[in-house]
């Protein structure tokens, strides 16, 4: 049995067949690779893109809200502005 195999290990090995196909292995393997580094530097690009826009959003949130607070605190203080028509059309 041993030299059965023994054989057939020796004919493959010395098969042009086998190393055409070994290569072509090695090459779909790497190219596979290549493209799925590729695709994870570009999810990464585009999520380090959508963080950046979130937290611009976020802060124009917060700077419309510290806004508006204060405008209430001083519409409190002093009464409705005179032109309040004018200003919510501003905003």
């Amino acid at each position: 049995m041993r030299l059965v195999l023994v054989a057939v290990v020796r004919d493959v090995l010395r098969s042009r067949r086998f190393y055409e196909r070994v290569t072509v292995a090695v090459i779909v393997l790497r190219a596979l690779r290549q493209m799925g580094q590729q695709n994870r530097a570009s999810a990464m690009t585009r999520l380090a893109a959508w963080e950046k826009r979130e937290i611009e959003r976020l802060e124009r949130r917060a700077k419309q809200h510290g806004r508006a607070v204060k405008d209430t605190g001083r519409m409190v203080r002093s009464g409705p502005p005179k032109d309040l028509a004018q200003e919510m059309r501003e905003t």
